[in-house]
């Protein structure tokens, strides 16, 4: 007799490209969602300077941690940490990531962006970018994890080296737009 067969394993996110698209088709729509609420909540002063704080706070948490995550990958192309060590840290730094971009679309939506702006509609489409890079960065991770040879062919170091590029020319965007408008 033959033992029983594991269970399966569930689909998780970052299995293929069809889960990974069609959470990034659930992002657009939060993302469009938050947007069109965005133009119809208001909020008081002091509710607004809370606001103000878990903003920046989860800028700090979020964009901490990409940092961070860049940094161990600064590590491991100089030689000076092993592939797997920069994977696992970044593995880990998902979730800090996620959250703070979370905690900044939510908070956003509170702090009345003037969806009229030319410079709020760019913000908003650099967080979409940073959205749908990130998804994309999970499963990146995941293909790096699964060869873990630590020799990597040029497509996916390419692939590596964009994803590291969008991600710090949307969060540096996204900030720079953010302080403009703060000041306005």
């Amino acid at each position: 007799m033959s033992p029983p067969a594991a269970p399966a394993r569930p689909l998780g996110l970052y299995d293929t490209w069809w889960t990974v698209g069609a959470a990034a088709l659930a992002a657009c729509l939060g993302l469009s969602a938050c947007a069109w609420i965005s133009m119809h909540l208001h909020v008081d002063a002091a509710l607004h300077t809370v606001v103000l704080f878990a903003h920046l706070a989860s800028l700090v948490l979020g964009f901490g941690a990409v940092l961070v995550t860049d940094y161990y990958a600064l590590l491991y192309l100089t030689g000076r940490c092993a592939l797997r060590d920069a994977l696992n840290s970044t593995a880990h730094l998902h979730v800090p990531i996620w959250t703070g971009l979370a905690g900044l679309v939510a908070s956003g939506v509170m702090l009345h962006p003037n969806l009229g702006s030319t410079l709020t509609r760019i913000k908003l489409g650099l967080v979409l970018g940073l959205t749908l890079n990130g998804l994309q960065a999970g499963l990146l991770n995941r293909r790096m994890m699964q060869q873990g040879s630590g020799v990597f062919s040029p497509r996916l170091l390419a692939w590596g080296a964009a994803t590291a590029l969008v991600s710090q020319a949307c969060w540096w965007g996204a900030v720079v737009i953010g302080f403009r408008n703060s000041q306005h």
